[in-house]
């Protein structure tokens, strides 16, 4: 390592101009007027003399002039020129000339102006998402950036990320981007074995975010090496300012609901259709029914069929919402140290019965110069999160399967005790005698350490942390269906420790007037480590003893610990010729212990192009077109997301009586390596009228090989698979923005437009993998990830009401009961969006603002596998939707609902019946705000007060007849995407709140 740094020293120093050594050295440092952001790449220069340098990524310069220099010129893209007398405090601030164009993006070890990017990036900062009620911070892209596809789950508090960048990359392998926080990577992977894993980064407070950028090309991403196929989010927290201190304290309050709430049947509906299909099935008349139900199915002493009841079980399964909010920031400092402290405090009752939500979190961010030349920092955070959580979709103790009791069951007794004999669980019961629980505390902090070796040549050095603690703790009383006969609880704390060493070496240096030479190379060392410990407990006294140590009997134990290390490095560099052409390469060689011996390190170079065609002479007069920039990329990324010891194969113990044993456990693979992704992209960068219309264009082409697969294998030796390379797929699309600056005048208003294609193909697979039990999903060779595949549905046979299926022939069948061997398998439907994306008004006058947000996605289908049960005309006992009215009554009726039949598949077997069109526009957020005039707020030395309306999900308008289009449901595997089985709706929140400064 010691050789590598001084091999790069002595390289970058043949590129140093060593004339500094004559003469007077001046330092100081750039930012922007408006905000105070450092900018790095300013070209400074000595007037009259040939001295020059530029400002490094936190803005700081040093450079060397003649003795008879007083004068320094300050240029950068996009800002007004500036001279400025050379004096002992050279803190410069530079105004905007051109924003669209200045504007600094954030890449991976570093930052770089907008104007000089050769990759694709999409950046959201904090300004778009202020004062809004995120329920995590990842949901604040939606809609803003242009090739991200966020799909929030459901309505669930504290939900897993669901994030894909230019489509799905992977099948087995990890599917999510790369998140890192400060120059930390964190995990994002979901925590917790018990119900629905929670998601890590649900702790992370949206206030205390500056900005997120999000690398999509293998020309930005690359740089992350085998972490990066899957796109990168780099999050940037906000930083303390020199100057005066500053206050600042926002609370809000306010209440939420589902989007959308589903219609069933009530008592007397639902009478008619169970009651036919009894009679279609057991030949019942309608004097039969009263006693039938009653005898068969109803609480002992109920006349539940003619007993007047009308239970809205739907509406039991929800409840009204809140969230209340509460935000502290301090931020000031000196030429020498800046801080901010920020806390908040974040409470939130969702809107399924019993889920809330609790986040506490404080940050310390802190930058200090020891000396002109070395710079201490460190970045400290703390959160805490509590979560009372529901079961998964598919238990019949979540809330939603409320849904499935027939309305003429009530909740309650005539005694006033819940009803208990119910035909499924009337988990009512959960709310008074179980909980479950999980509280999480994580730290993602860091340390670093800075010096400038040379002018222009600076060494960082940074640590840093990701630790999750989770707890999970779980009790069902004896009075519940999981707890009977005499309670169970169940206790589990999981540790995730990720620690990250990254060391850096940068040389940023101008040559005349036309050569800037940006050269980064570091190495990075990744070691992370997961424990868990569990433990269940049955036998409890009553249901006032709710610890594991209340229980008589423990009756299960469970412990285990993983973990893997990545070596990493890295060298990029950027040059840009005469402002106008541009490139820029990188390379990184990852290692990492979750593959085989001979295949562990992998190489993933990239490269891209820019020109600045609009700074050329023939046009860089035009009144028309003001900004014009074509930019080329290619590069490899790559994809470790998979079991720590998959490459392996694995011994375990096994016990036999009292006996304790070895078995193996799991076949390895030796050569198991990385999956490899190639992508190559080319886009336009555009601006119109004086940058008033600005804009991309992209397309983009991934070819994803050596997928991590678990291969089959002949089941003769025990084992039925191995993790092998076998694979490949490819996603291909496009992606357009627009942003136009409409008016100008006291009356601002200004647009920001993107669409988003992509089209995934299976191009290589050892065979198909078909859908298993309830689902539809496949994936096949020629066809995109998740195909909806199986039997198609017909409709009704007009003459008796029987179900139609297609036939292997062409022809339709008729069926009732189950399938036939005449039946076809067809492709049905696909999950993937034809295309996605956003469009964002925001409008001022004076001291008003008003911000709108809307997404749309459109062309995906969705299989609503709760309609197995939800709208079987009749085939169970489940309460239907309203539709199921409309089933078959007389021969030579036309309509899409079979015959009921109770107990019978007319038409209720898994196929394309319940397969709908998932496309929806949602007006996602509205925020409408009030900036008190100064002159009424100073009496109360206040800087300034906001008052605002904020809104989340306010409207959506779809065909789709669940509770929501934007589902992911957690009683499915990864494969199975679009699947909604009884998945909440999302949450429509509105909240009222006020900003102060002082």
């Amino acid at each position: 390592m010691k050789n590598m740094y001084g091999l790069c020293v002595a390289l970058l120093m043949l590129f140093s101009n060593v004339a500094w050594a004559q003469g007077k050295q001046v330092s100081g440092r750039v930012t922007d007027a408006k905000d105070g952001a450092a900018l790095p790449g300013v070209t400074v220069k000595a007037k009259g003399a040939a001295s020059s340098t530029i400002t490094g990524n936190d803005g700081t310069f040093t450079l060397t002039v003649p003795e008879s220099t007083t004068i320094l010129i300050f240029s950068f893209v996009g800002y007004a020129e500036r001279e400025v007398p050379i004096s002992a405090d050279m803190n410069i601030t530079l105004s905007v000339a051109d924003k669209t164009m200045a504007e600094v993006v954030v890449v991976g070890y570093g930052t770089k102006i907008k104007r000089e990017v050769t990759s694709s990036i999409a950046r959201v900062t904090s300004k778009e998402f202020e004062n809004q009620p995120l329920p995590s911070f990842e949901q604040a892209l939606q809609g803003r950036a242009a090739g991200v596809f966020i799909n929030a789950g459901s309505g669930k508090l504290g939900q897993g990320l669901n994030i894909r960048i230019r489509g799905i990359a992977s099948i087995s392998a990890g599917t999510q981007p790369l998140i890192v926080i400060d120059g930390v990577p964190v995990t994002n992977n979901a925590v917790g074995t018990e119900v629905e894993a929670d998601n890590p980064l649900a702790s992370l407070n949206p206030d205390d975010i500056a900005s997120m950028d999000v690398l999509k090309d293998a020309a930005s991403a690359a740089i992350y090496g085998a972490r990066g196929s899957n796109g990168v989010i780099i999050v940037t927290t906000k930083s303390g300012r020199a100057g005066r201190t500053k206050i600042n304290f926002n609370v809000s309050h306010g209440f939420s609901e589902a989007t959308r709430m589903r219609k069933f049947l009530n008592a007397a509906q639902y009478k008619e259709l169970i009651g036919t299909a009894f009679k279609n099935r057991f030949g019942l008349s309608d004097a039969d029914l009263p006693n039938f139900w009653n005898s068969n199915l109803a609480a002992p002493g109920l006349d539940e069929w003619n007993g007047g009841y009308d239970e809205n079980w739907n509406e039991r399964g929800f409840q009204k919402g809140y969230v209340s909010n509460y935000a502290i920031s301090i931020t000031g400092g000196d030429a020498r140290t800046k801080f901010l402290f920020s806390g908040n405090y974040n409470k939130q009752k969702g809107i399924v019965l019993g889920n809330q939500l609790a986040r506490a979190t404080a940050r310390i961010n802190l930058d200090h110069a020891v000396t002109d030349k070395f710079k201490l920092g460190t970045i400290i955070s703390l959160f805490r999160t509590s979560n009372q959580r529901i079961p998964n979709d598919n238990a019949f103790s979540n809330p939603v399967q409320l849904n499935a009791l027939p309305p003429i069951q009530p909740a309650y007794l005539p005694s006033g005790e819940l009803n208990d004999f119910t035909i499924y669980y009337n988990n009512l019961i959960e709310q008074k005698y179980a909980f479950n629980d999980a509280t999480g505390f994580k730290t993602i902090s860091s340390v670093y350490g800075e010096y400038e070796l040379i002018p222009g040549l600076k060494l960082r050095s940074q640590a840093g942390v990701d630790f999750t603690n989770y707890q999970e703790e779980q009790y069902n009383g004896r009075e519940t269906q999981d707890g009977a006969p005499q309670g169970q609880a169940y206790a589990s704390q999981s540790t995730d420790y990720v620690f990250t060493s990254t060391t850096t070496l940068n040389y940023n240096k101008a040559f005349g007037d036309i050569h800037k030479l940006d050269l980064t190379g570091g190495t990075e060392y990744i070691k992370s480590s997961y424990r868990n410990v569990a433990s269940t407990g049955e036998n409890f006294p009553n249901s006032r003893f709710t610890k594991l140590a209340n229980s008589s009997k423990i009756t299960a134990g469970t412990s285990s610990e993983t973990g893997y290390t990545f070596l990493s490095y890295f060298l990029r560099g950027n040059y840009v010729l005469a402002d106008k052409y541009l490139l820029s390469a990188s390379m990184r060689v990852d290692g990492s212990s979750r593959f085989g011996s001979d295949t562990r390190y992998g190489f993933f170079p990239a490269a891209s192009l820019g020109w600045v065609i609009s700074e050329e002479n023939f046009l860089n007069n035009s009144k028309l077109l003001s900004f014009l920039k074509l930019r080329v990329s290619y590069g490899k990324t790559g994809n470790a997301e998979i079991n720590n010891f998959a490459s392996r194969t694995l011994v375990t113990s096994a016990a036999y009586a009292d006996l304790s044993g070895l078995v193996v456990s799991q076949l390895g693979d030796p050569g198991l390596t990385w999956e490899k992704t190639d992508q190559f992209d080319i886009g336009i960068d555009y601006g119109f009228f004086d940058n008033r219309i600005t804009g991309e264009i992209d397309y983009f082409h991934k070819n994803t090989t050596d997928l991590l697969l678990n291969v089959p294998l002949p089941n003769v030796n025990g084992f039925n698979g191995v993790v092998r390379n076998f694979g490949s797929m490819r996603n291909t699309g496009f992606e357009f923005v627009i942003n136009s600056r409409n008016l100008v005048g006291a009356f601002k208003w200004n647009t920001s437009f993107n669409i988003s294609t992509y089209k995934n193909e299976i191009t290589r697979l050892v065979s198909p993998i078909s859908p298993t039990s309830r689902n539809l999903s496949r994936l096949e060779v020629g066809q995109p990830f998740g195909q909806f595949y199986g039997f198609k549905y017909m409709g009704v046979d007009p003459a008796n009401g029987n179900a139609l299926y297609l036939a292997a022939d062409g022809k339709t069948t008729v069926a009732w009961n189950t399938p036939q061997s005449g039946w076809g398998n067809f492709i049905l439907g696909d999950p993937n969006p034809d295309f996605y994306g956003g469009i964002n008004n925001n409008f001022s006058y004076k001291g008003f603002d008003l911000d709108v947000q809307c997404q749309f996605v459109y062309g995906n289908d969705l299989f609503n596998t709760g309609g197995l049960f939800q709208s079987s005309n009749g085939r169970y006992l489940d309460n239907q939707t309203i539709d199921q009215l409309n089933y078959w009554k007389q021969a030579g009726q036309i309509t899409n609902i079979p015959r009921p039949i109770y107990g019978r598949a007319n038409g209720t077997e898994t196929s394309s019946r319940w397969i709908e069109d998932g496309s929806y526009f949602r007006v996602k957020s509205v925020n409408f705000g009030y900036n008190i005039p100064t002159r009424l707020i100073k009496r109360f030395r206040m800087s300034n007060a906001k008052v605002y309306m904020a809104a989340s999900n306010l409207f959506t308008f779809t065909n789709y007849s669940g509770y929501d289009p934007e589902v992911t449901s957690g009683a499915t595997n990864a494969i199975n995407i679009g699947h909604d089985f009884y998945t909440p709706p999302q949450i429509k929140t509105i909240t009222f709140g006020l900003n102060v400064g002082f």
